[in-house]
Parts: structure tokens; C-alpha cells; sequence
């Protein structure tokens, strides 16, 4: 089975935690991954190797399921999102979907938040090594929001013009992800519940906005 799976043509993949089963195999992942969550849960993005000595694995077989820190963040934060990745909206009004959304996103972030931080870190280090041309390991690449939300605003696609249709798609993916919550947080002072409000009024806004475009 593949690591990656592809949303849409043309999407960006994103990582699968793979399916080993409750067999040897399987045990030896899930030790690996849950020791990660871990070290990424105190603040530190781990080497293949410093996940393989806190799971109490060789280097040789933890670089069997982990080649390396981009491979253990994306398991990282696959284990953090995938109920987001893998729900389908239950309600067919836009607004109440991206609401949905929501729910489902900042109840993994109050679990997961520490690991969704260290993804964006780890992405912007990578960027810049990449363009400076000093990226010496496989890049960390983020990318899926636009994909959730496309599947979330399906209702819309028909009612929009694509000019506006995707316009609107990348003014939301600005304001849903972990970097209004860090803008909020930590630069506004704002607390968890006034950080996802915040964020809930201005999807509306953005929608009731490109609804007032269709017009």
C-alpha cells in the first residue's frame, strides 16, 4: 500500500498512515509513531533515529517505516488530522459544512497543537534551505487544506462563477489551518474559544461575500 493517496487530479498527496495490521509489523509502527507523537508533543521534531531509540527499535528498522523527519511529521500529523481528512459533511448549506469543518479541525487542535506547529516549522525551514539550495533531506511538504475544503464548499461550485468560486476557495484556505490560530494566540492574546470564533466569522464573511458576488 501506498504512504500517499491523491485527493483529486492534480492535488497534492497527502500521507496514509499505512495498514500493518495487529501483527508484529503493526506493533513495531504503531511504538514508532506513538513515540514520535510524543517527542513532537514536548517541543522537539525528531530524527529517525532519536524515535528509534524512544521506542527502544534499531535505526535499521525504524528507517524501514520512517526514510526520514519528513516521513515521521507527516505520520505525525496523519494521526492528527485523519478524522478531518476522512469525514464527509453531513449538511448541504456551505456555511454550516465550513462549520462542521471546524468543529472537526479545532477539536484535533486542542489535542494536537504542539504537532501541528512543528509541521508548519519544519515546512518553513525546509522552504528555506530548499531555496537557498541547502535542503539536505527529503522536503516536508504541506498542501491538503485546499482539498478539504473544496470537497466542504461542493455546494457552491455550480452557484459560483470559477473566477469567484476560487477565489473564494483561497481566501479560506488563509484563514482555516494552524496559522490564524498562531496569529490569534500568540500575537492577539486570544483564547482558544475567541481564536475558533474568530475564525468562524470570518468564513462567513468571505461566503456571504463571494454569494453577494454571484448575484
Amino acid at each position: 500500500m501506498s504512504d500517499y493517496r491523491q485527493m483529486a487530479k492534480g492535488a497534492r498527496p497527502f500521507y496514509v498512515l499505512p495498514d500493518l495490521g495487529t501483527g508484529h509489523r503493526g506493533r513495531v509502527f504503531r511504538r514508532l509513531l506513538d513515540e514520535a507523537v510524543r517527542l513532537v508533543q514536548r517541543g522537539h521534531i525528531p530524527s529517525v533515529a532519536e524515535v528509534a531509540q524512544s521506542a527502544g527499535v534499531s535505526r535499521a528498522t525504524a528507517y524501514r517505516y520512517f526514510r526520514s523527519r519528513s516521513k515521521v511529521v507527516s505520520a505525525v500529523i496523519a494521526e492528527a488530522l485523519g478524522p478531518v481528512r476522512r469525514a464527509v459533511p453531513q449538511h448541504g448549506d456551505a456555511k454550516q459544512r465550513l462549520h462542521e469543518l471546524l468543529d472537526r479541525t479545532y477539536s484535533r487542535f486542542a489535542e494536537y497543537e504542539p504537532h501541528m506547529r512543528a509541521a508548519l516549522q519544519l515546512a518553513l525551514e525546509h522552504q528555506a534551505l530548499e531555496a537557498a539550495g541547502l535542503l539536505e533531506e527529503e522536503p516536508f511538504r504541506r498542501g491538503q487544506r485546499t482539498e478539504i475544503l473544496a470537497t466542504t464548499l461542493q455546494p457552491l461550485k455550480k452557484r459560483m462563477k470559477p473566477r469567484t468560486y476560487q477565489r473564494l476557495l483561497k481566501a479560506l484556505a488563509v484563514v482555516y489551518g494552524i496559522e490564524p490560530m498562531i496569529i490569534l494566540k500568540d500575537i492577539c492574546g486570544a483564547t482558544d474559544r475567541e481564536t475558533e470564533a474568530v475564525v468562524r466569522w470570518m468564513m462567513d464573511a468571505l461566503v456571504d461575500a463571494a454569494l453577494r458576488e454571484a448575484k
